[in-house]
């Protein structure tokens, strides 16, 4: 499918999607305990579906009541395969949760997942004591546990979903676990792991970062958890009103842990209006400086500061993007291809970029089948010259279906 997007200002007021993050971790957890949970505002994004999928067939029953999903738990072995679809964080969670079992699974998926290695998967759990292996890095991932060491050392320099899983699985496995961690990257993600476990009664010691400790007497226990806003997704619409005109996003929690509530100060620093209200923030279109910013801790900010970026003065610099290789699409390499389509001028550093301020042209361009490029290019063509035309668009479904419906309501007309 294929959007047409003019330039247009911006003036609106939209409803933040739920948190991805936050729904997948606790359905994951909720399904783990045997006992009634329930689940608020989970929304219905591809990932998140995923995570129901592979939960209903361990065993747990999952009822989707209004805007409520009603969790009993207890999970088994029905299948020894399992599909994760594109979810990458389910595919590192459920891995570790799997291996504190006897049995042999296969977790397997579809689309960009097929491309996105997997090697810290295998090295964190082979270090457990697990038999993990995968196909030449990829998926599909064979895991047979159970735990046996109760103190490993892992690398997290790729990603800390492996970390979040394991400690997830950590009160399931036996025994106290202790995890030594090297390199560890987007910390604000284990907060989340572990604000989402002691949202179901387990506490995680974390000794700055550096050796985190579950012990055996911790167990999950029911609860009833509402799914804040994503700031995540938030954070493109907040772009969007900066360079656009004007707009207000509802249903945030302006304390959240989460990486990207981080587009506030960056929006703060650069110039435009931001207006915190109650659970609401308002973001106004002023004259934009450029800015520097490092993503080591939420890459998932790339895309929306990109956009933000053509639309400063002068030359802005974002560091920390390495590891941007590995997600859905290479997301650095995706931009530069399609932002030179569009006449933008970016350069691409060792782990980081620069990009120039310019007036962009409409032209074709491809989303790369990654939601956030997609979204990333939507933002762009606010103050085009003309038209733009972004191809495969249903792939912001994966994280914000009504992403293009929100944008539209805003004034964004085909």
């Amino acid at each position: 499918m294929k959007k047409l997007l003019n330039s247009s200002e911006i003036s609106g007021t939209v409803i933040a999607p739920p948190s991805k993050s936050v729904a997948q971790r606790a359905i994951a957890i909720a399904s783990l305990i045997d006992g009634q949970s329930e689940i608020y505002n989970a929304g219905n994004s591809d990932d998140v579906q995923s995570v129901i999928k592979i939960c209903k067939s361990l065993g747990a029953d999952i009822q989707n009541d209004n805007d409520k999903l009603i969790i009993n738990g207890g999970i088994k072995i029905l299948h020894n395969t399992l599909d994760c679809g594109e979810s990458g964080l389910c595919i590192r969670m459920f891995a570790p949760i799997l291996a504190t079992m006897q049995e042999k699974i296969v977790l397997t998926g579809t689309g960009t997942l097929k491309s996105r290695p997997m090697t810290m998967i295998e090295n964190s759990l082979n270090s457990l004591g697990v038999n993990c292996q995968t196909q030449n890095g990829f998926i599909p991932v064979t895991v047979q546990g159970p735990f046996k060491k109760e103190h490993v050392t892992i690398d997290c320099s790729q990603s800390s979903q492996v970390l979040s899983g394991i400690l997830i699985a950590a009160p399931i496995c036996g025994h106290t676990l202790m995890v030594e961690i090297e390199n560890l990257t987007s910390k604000p993600y284990i907060d989340l792991t572990i604000e989402k476990m002691l949202d179901f009664g387990v506490s995680v010691k974390n000794d700055n970062y550096r050796l985190f400790t579950v012990d055996n007497t911790e167990n999950y226990k029911s609860a009833k958890l509402n799914v804040e806003g994503d700031w995540s997704g938030v954070a493109f619409m907040l772009v969007a009103g900066a360079i656009g005109g004007e707009i207000q996003v509802k249903g945030l929690n302006l304390n959240s842990i989460q990486a990207d509530v981080a587009i506030l100060d960056v929006l703060r620093k650069i110039g435009a209006t931001v207006i915190e209200g109650q659970n609401s923030v308002k973001v106004k279109k002023n004259r934009l400086k450029n800015f520097e910013f490092d993503v080591t801790d939420c890459p998932d900010l790339f895309p929306p500061l990109a956009a933000l970026a053509v639309y400063c003065n002068g030359v802005s610099l974002i560091t920390g993007t390495e590891r941007l290789k590995h997600k859905e699409s290479d997301r650095v390499l995706a931009l530069f291809q399609e932002f030179s389509k569009l006449g933008i001028e970016m350069q691409i550093g060792k782990n980081q970029v620069t990009i120039k301020g310019s007036q962009p042209h409409g032209k074709v361009v491809e989303s790369h089948g990654d939601h956030r490029i997609a979204m990333a290019l939507a933002v762009v063509s606010l103050r085009t010259k003309n038209v733009v035309h972004i191809k495969d668009i249903e792939t912001v479904n994966k994280s914000y279906p009504d992403f293009f419906k929100d944008l539209k309501s805003c004034c964004i007309f085909e």
